[in-house]
């Protein structure tokens, strides 16, 4: 059997609010919610305490998977720069980027830095942005493709 890809997990501050905004904001709809076993958990991550909620949630073949952790009590605040080790990015395709800016601020995600139109690779041509969620610092990337060349 070949590897492929089963989800992407990312750990956020507050499920329901998450949940709603990736639903909202990125087409993604919930496939399955509920807590998780503290020893299985603790088990798998090698933090012992470690209690969490979890969605699964779809967007055509794209699967995350957003964990909401409860335990233990000493959870760490972890928000990196892009260029920081550790960092990482959901990059989304959209049809208009100013309207997911626009939309966005309803969930407070601020843009890190500006718009900029790709002078090469695959996206060269399109718009592109990062938006960071202040929840949980999760940086989220709007990409704008060009418009096709007769």
């Amino acid at each position: 059997m070949p590897v492929t890809v089963n989800h992407t997990g990312i750990t956020v501050y507050d499920l329901d609010r998450s949940e709603e905004m990736f639903r909202e904001l990125f087409g993604f709809e919930s496939f399955d919610r509920a807590p998780r076993d503290p020893a299985i958990i603790s088990a798998v991550t090698g933090v012992p305490g470690a209690k969490v909620e979890i969605v699964y949630m779809r967007n055509g073949a794209q699967a995350i998977e957003l964990l909401c952790y409860s335990g233990p009590d000493d959870r760490k605040d972890f928000r990196p720069r892009p260029c920081d080790l550790g960092s990482l990015h959901l990059a989304f395709n959209v049809d208009d980027i100013d309207d997911i800016i626009a939309r966005a601020a309803k969930w407070s995600l601020k843009l890190v830095g500006d718009v900029v139109v790709i002078d090469q690779g695959p996206n060269t041509g399109s718009r592109i942005a990062y938006l960071r969620n202040p929840d949980d610092g999760l940086i989220l990337e709007a990409i704008q493709k060009a418009p096709a060349r007769n």
